[in-house]
């Protein structure tokens, strides 16, 4: 005969899986949703886009530049010289075109260029790892609401035996098979399972709001999970793939690209600074009805001589950006290994958590049963029974977790090796 937790496990199961065919929200959907709608997400998108500006903007310097000027002053000459000429009051209209065409920069532009090249990568692998967070922390939220609703169940079958459980007490009480102290142990353990109730009430309302701020929507009946993607079968390839994938390494090292073209654009500004330049202008004095035009073409240099300090400290500083963003590519590198291990341990526990509560809880529903068939012919008190129970809704409670704690390690670990990706998780979502 099964105990009230075996049947309760069975329709819990049961009922997930009607729940699954009947319209339930998946966990691909809930990825889906995220993505879509995550406001972090799309603020992460706009950066990669303004990155993508800059290239253009960076490119835009060495093309051609043209420049339409114009004026209308009102012009007033006087001179002591014994003969001259325009002289008096009068308005002068004025329009001048100006082309610039940079042909030596000193390797400024070019470098800029590749700096905005970089900078683009970069920002891209920052999307990247925002979008792997962002669905990480949705599987961590979808699992986590059905595991705080499984725990209410729990609970609640749990406060349905012990209410049972208080009843028998009060009638054995009554006909005087136990104590005073008998029934007053129920009545304890049935009080504290409704506090613990209520405490997975609350965690079950956090999960849910969690939910609603990573997907903009709100949880309806979930279906279970589907397996967890397949994993490496080594720690050393795991953290192989880590090193040579995890977008915020990826993110650094272009970073670092970034840096070493900032120096030599800062370079480029000590440098001489040559342009063609072509200028057609035109003059009109309206109340002399004189018109002045000019055209002027020829090359123009700018060699900088002294500018305070301001360029060789531009040098500097881009200098130690490159070593700060060396820096940060080293310590990505070493914090990515601690998030490896981190997650493939964690799996591997929680994966022998798993397998060890399953081997209780079934130890523990024989256990449990046992000891209600003693209790009804006295071998067994009601504490031992109480006992027991609790000892079964423990090993309930710890199965639950270890579930939960199985499948989200296996998706850090994925996220840790840049591998928790729409594609890798079945998405159909466009890539920005």
């Amino acid at each position: 005969m099964k105990s009230g937790y075996a049947l309760y496990a069975g329709l819990l199961f049961a009922a997930a899986a009607f729940a699954g065919s009947a319209g339930a929200d998946t966990l691909r959907d809930a990825l889906t949703a995220a993505w879509l709608n995550n406001p972090g997400l799309e603020q992460e998108r706009d950066a990669a886009d303004i990155a993508d500006e800059r290239i253009n903007q960076a490119r835009a310097l060495r093309r051609p530049s043209v420049d339409l000027l114009g004026g209308y002053a009102y012009q007033s000459i006087d001179s002591n010289r014994p003969f001259a000429f325009n002289l008096g009051d009068r308005p002068v209209a004025s329009a001048q075109i100006e082309t610039r065409l940079p042909v030596y920069t000193g390797g400024r532009i070019n470098a800029g260029i590749r700096q905005a090249e970089a900078g683009a990568l970069a920002a891209g692998a920052q999307l990247d790892s925002a979008g792997q967070a962002l669905l990480l922390d949705t599987v961590t939220a979808y699992v986590d609401i059905l595991r705080d609703r499984e725990v209410i169940g729990i609970r609640e079958s749990s406060i349905e035996l012990l209410s049972g459980q208080l009843v028998q007490s009060r009638d054995r009480f009554d006909v005087g098979d136990v104590t005073r102290t008998d029934v007053a142990l129920s009545e304890a353990r049935l009080e504290g399972g409704r506090a613990q109730l209520a405490a997975a009430e609350a965690q079950l309302e956090g999960s849910l709001a969690v939910y609603g701020f990573l997907t903009g929507q709100e949880p309806g009946p979930l279906a279970p999970v589907p397996p967890a993607p397949d994993l490496p079968d080594s720690f050393e390839a795991a953290l192989a793939v880590a090193l040579e994938s995890n977008p915020d390494i990826r993110a650094a090292r272009h970073a670092e690209q970034a840096a070493r073209e900032g120096v030599e654009a800062a370079r480029g500004a000590l440098r001489p600074d040559v342009s063609l330049v072509a200028r057609a202008g035109v003059e009109e004095y309206h109340t002399e009805g004189f018109t002045d035009t000019s055209v002027v073409a020829g090359a123009q240099a700018t060699i900088p001589l002294y500018a305070g300090g301001a360029n060789t400290s531009a040098l500097r500083e881009a200098r130690l950006s490159r070593s700060q963003a060396r820096s940060q590519v080293t310590q990505l590198q070493r914090g990515i290994r601690t998030r490896i291990a981190r997650a493939w341990y964690a799996h591997e526990a929680a994966r022998r958590a798993v397998a060890a509560s399953e081997r209780q809880v079934e130890a523990a529903e024989i256990a449990y049963q046992g000891a209600q068939d003693e209790l009804t012919v006295g071998v067994r008190t009601t504490l031992d029974v109480l006992d027991q129970e609790q000892e079964l809704l423990e090993a309930r409670l710890s199965l639950a977790t270890a579930e939960r704690d199985r499948y989200v390690a296996a998706h850090q670990l994925l996220a840790a090796m840049g591998q928790l990706t729409p594609a890798r998780l079945g998405l159909s979502v466009p890539g920005r």
